[in-house]
């Protein structure tokens, strides 16, 4: 796939050009990926190690706590991991009798943590790197501090007001009962202990030891319903992804229960119309997107759920017959609200590492919103993820809450095949702008030829519900008219909100190296050597 270099809009961050890279949305974490590479580990070392100091430095966006999911390509083929923990066993939709939604916050919003798992997973199996070597970074900048950068503390300042009411949470993340500002060094000794204490059992402790004793008194003390079976219990699985082909390219997604198959079906749908025709950021070719893009979620609410409770295959929302008629719904003239259709039946942080063997990796952990839950396990550091509020509580619906299921997950990593090699491992982080993301970015590699870095720069909307659509600035005028006239209802996001439009990293393979850009919208960069 032949791009330009021409970079057309406000951001002028260049990428990286190198044979061994690694991208993250935090410079520090970035910097621990690299030195596992110069220390002679591979892109899967470097992506743990990255991960794991991200739970340190960008803790506005995941912690020990999280959940991960990952693509990788280890030189001969594609493997992906679901990471994701299940709701407690004895969880049950009656516990939330009266209420409206899963709260946000608190021990009923908890699922299974399943990060620590994934890093497990990664290096026992891909790893070259002794496991406790790619927890130094993160225990240095914990127990001796690390400088906080301008984006992770624009979140950070919001967490006094959110989680005031959990004192563990304060006593670490809020010294002195305020945020931490930029430039300002934080330290946070108790999870530099427990992140030792998950190097030297590898994991075993988080899941079956004293980590998972603490765990289980903090959520015993609070009425929660994890349990040390629940942890014990909790096992990373390796799947199969699954992928769709838009004209030569092919975009692999984790399978629910995660949202990639949104991607999947929005660039299908697409295939059935001539985008590129269109000239890049026309109303034409955004309406066209938009349109796709609100059938591709109307059907993935609905239908994706723990793949075990799913009443539809995935290969019958991907046939071809399927997508070619909901592509035809499509009214260029006019913005709709579409609904479900029927087939026939048969706070986030995003990284990617690339080596020069060619082993590409494509990572993803969250907490979900913010910090997560709010829970902070005493004594260890430990900021708990709020997954379970991805579940619905309507009846009969296959993502209805119960126990021991996995909820419906917004993160999301990419990866594109071109001929059966690996072509761009990439991710969009920000909830329900992954997939929305996903596609755009591939849209503009594809149909028009824009660089890595350019196709992160560029100005990017969002769906938001119905007729509703929020778009960065950056689009022209006229164009947002021309929208309007067709019924979108259009809002501007204030450029201090461009973190509602998520944060890409990207990789891009040459013939003797890597293309990797990294996202302006965050603190993050790409290093490479």
């Amino acid at each position: 796939m032949n791009f330009n270099y021409d970079f057309p809009y406000s951001s002028k961050r260049m990428p990286v050009l190198a044979r061994n890279v690694v991208v993250t949305s935090q410079p520090l974490a970035a910097q621990a990926g690299l030195r596992m590479l110069l220390k002679g580990g591979n892109a899967v070392d470097a992506v743990i190690a990255a991960a794991i100091a991200l739970t340190v430095v960008e803790p506005t966006s995941n912690g020990i706590g999280s959940d991960a999911f990952a693509i990788l390509f280890d030189g001969q083929r594609l493997h992906g991991l679901n990471a994701s923990g299940r709701s407690p066993a004895a969880l049950k939709p009656e516990c939330f009798a009266g209420q409206k939604a899963v709260p946000l916050r608190g021990w009923d919003a908890v699922t299974v943590p399943g990060a620590v798992s994934a890093w497990v997973e990664l290096s026992e199996n891909f790893g070259r790197l002794p496991f406790a070597e790619l927890f130094e970074p993160a225990i240095k900048y914990a127990r001796e501090g690390f400088l906080l950068s301008p984006i992770t503390a624009r979140a950070w300042a919001v967490a006094l007001k959110i989680f005031a009411e959990f004192a563990e949470f304060g006593k670490g993340f809020l010294p002195g009962g305020r945020a931490p500002k930029t430039g300002e060094l934080f330290c946070y000794e108790d999870q530099a202990r427990t992140l030792e204490r998950i190097a030297e059992t590898k994991g075993e402790a988080f899941y079956r030891g004293d980590l998972a004793e603490k765990i289980v008194a903090d959520a015993k003390r609070h009425g929660g319903l994890l349990t040390a079976e629940d942890l014990a219990n909790h096992q990373a699985d390796w799947v199969d992804t699954i992928a769709h082909s838009y004209h030569e390219l092919e975009l692999h997604e984790i399978p629910p229960n995660g949202q990639g198959l949104a991607a999947l079906l929005m660039l299908g749908m697409l295939e059935h119309q001539p985008l590129s025709d269109y000239p890049v950021d026309s109303a034409d070719s955004l309406h066209l997107q938009i349109e796709a893009m609100k059938l591709a979620l109307a059907d993935t609410y609905r239908y994706v759920a723990d793949v075990a409770s799913m009443d539809v295959q995935v290969t019958d929302l991907l046939d071809a017959n399927y997508l070619a008629e909901r592509a035809r719904s499509i009214d260029m003239k006019c913005a709709q609200d579409p609904g479900f259709g029927v087939p026939k039946r048969g706070g986030t942080v995003y990284l990617t590492a690339a080596d020069e063997q060619g082993m590409m990796v494509s990572f993803i952990q969250s907490n979900y919103h913010g910090f997560g839950s709010g829970i902070v396990v005493p004594g260890t550091g430990i900021s708990l993820q709020n997954r379970g509020a991805g579940f619905t509580l309507q009846a009969g619906h296959p993502n209805q809450v119960g126990g021991g299921k996995r909820p419906f997950h917004t993160i999301i990593p990419g990866f594109v095949m071109q001929n059966g090699q690996p072509l761009l491992s990439f991710g969009v982080m920000g909830g329900p702008m992954q997939a929305q993301g996903h596609a755009q970015i591939v849209v503009r590699l594809r149909d028009y030829a824009q660089n890595p870095q350019a196709a992160s720069d560029a100005p990017r909307w969002r769906v938001i519900k119905g007729l509703d659509l929020s778009v960065e600035q950056g689009f022209k005028p006229e164009v947002l008219n021309e929208l309007v006239s067709r019924g979108h209802k259009i809002s501007q996001a204030e450029l201090d909100l461009s973190f509602a439009f998520g944060g890409a990293q990207l990789i891009y393979r040459l013939d003797n190296g890597y293309v990797a850009a990294s996202d302006h919208r965050k603190d993050g960069q790409a290093v490479g050597y």
